[in-house]
């Protein structure tokens, strides 16, 4: 308690990586037990990262709940907040290494820590559809040239992935372009709401590290993120996306996922392929922030249940 006021314990954990300042920064609020949507809507803006994860008490259905807001909405699921959140419980002795359950907005997910930290995820079941949009328009609202996008098409054509955040996948042919561009943020706001996605992952076969399978980067302004340094979520969708449409011969045992080198933050997803076709993305987490909030007032009648 700060005087009077409620104040709740914060996190700040950079998650797919294992350096700070890089990766994915996510707040974590450990104890979020009580406190009301416009609260945590209110904790996320002040945290001011893409996301920051609520842990709330177990219940019937799973060992921990979990909920999500960027700094303008709460949204279904988030990779990056999740792996940055059991990383923090496991650092501080909360949960061991094994296997648990977390109820999310999307269901109930596995999610498995490994004797160095590693967290797993399986996040929501692929859904993979095409979509109605040219090529033009794509790239004026990415700032990139339309003929990059059209000659990484032959194979890989446009559509929305989701294993819990839809996401437009967008293929382009090098790195150069990627690097290149230049979103404007109404247009891929516009984009994004005609095909009900939360955002715009662009990326190239064409990375920098040879134990890479690609480069991304990630644009949801539309969710109150410009530009998401190491997405989690959409990193699933894109191997969801990559086997839906054959990418290659053999999928492989596990990919490399690099992401943020644009926006300093560097950082790397590992994505598997479970029998079934189900997805696992992990990574590592470290705690690069500690403190305390204290907590805007709200009416009763707003309280969460526990």
């Amino acid at each position: 308690m700060d005087g009077d006021r409620e104040t709740v314990r914060i996190r700040q954990l950079d998650a797919f990586t294992t350096e700070p300042m890089a990766g994915n920064p996510a707040g974590i609020v450990p104890d979020a037990e009580g406190l009301a949507d416009d609260q945590l809507q209110a904790i996320a803006r002040e945290m001011a990262v893409s996301e920051t994860a609520f842990l709330l008490a177990d219940d019937d259905d799973a060992d921990r709940r979990i909920r999500y807001f960027t700094p303008t909405q709460e949204i279904d699921l988030c990779g990056h907040a999740t792996i940055a959140a059991f990383a923090y419980l496991f650092e501080n002795g909360a949960v061991e290494a094994g296997t648990t359950s977390l109820e999310t907005n999307v269901g109930t997910l596995e999610i498995t820590v490994e004797d160095d930290g590693t967290v797993w995820m399986t996040q929501d079941a692929p859904r993979v559809r095409e979509v109605d949009l040219s090529y033009d328009r794509l790239a004026d609202a990415l700032g990139v040239d339309a003929a990059a996008l059209e000659g990484a098409s032959a194979d890989l054509p446009l559509a929305v992935s989701s294993t819990g955040a839809p996401a437009l996948m967008a293929p382009i042919t090098y790195l150069s372009d990627v690097g290149a561009a230049d979103p404007d943020p109404s247009a891929v706001e516009a984009i994004t709401d005609d095909l009900e996605a939360i955002g715009i992952y662009l990326f190239t076969f064409d990375a920098l590290d040879a134990d890479s399978t690609l480069h991304g980067r990630f644009f949801a302004p539309g969710a109150g993120v410009p530009e998401d340094p190491v997405t989690g979520t959409a990193s699933g969708a894109v191997a969801a996306y990559l086997d839906r449409f054959g990418a290659f011969d053999e999928f492989p045992e596990e990919v490399r996922l690099e992401q943020g080198h644009y926006v300093d933050r560097p950082g790397t997803v590992r994505v598997r392929l479970e029998d079934g076709r189900g997805v696992r993305v992990g990574g590592r987490a470290l705690t690069t922030l500690e403190g305390s909030m204290v907590v805007p007032e709200t009416s009763e009648d707003e309280i969460l249940e526990a």
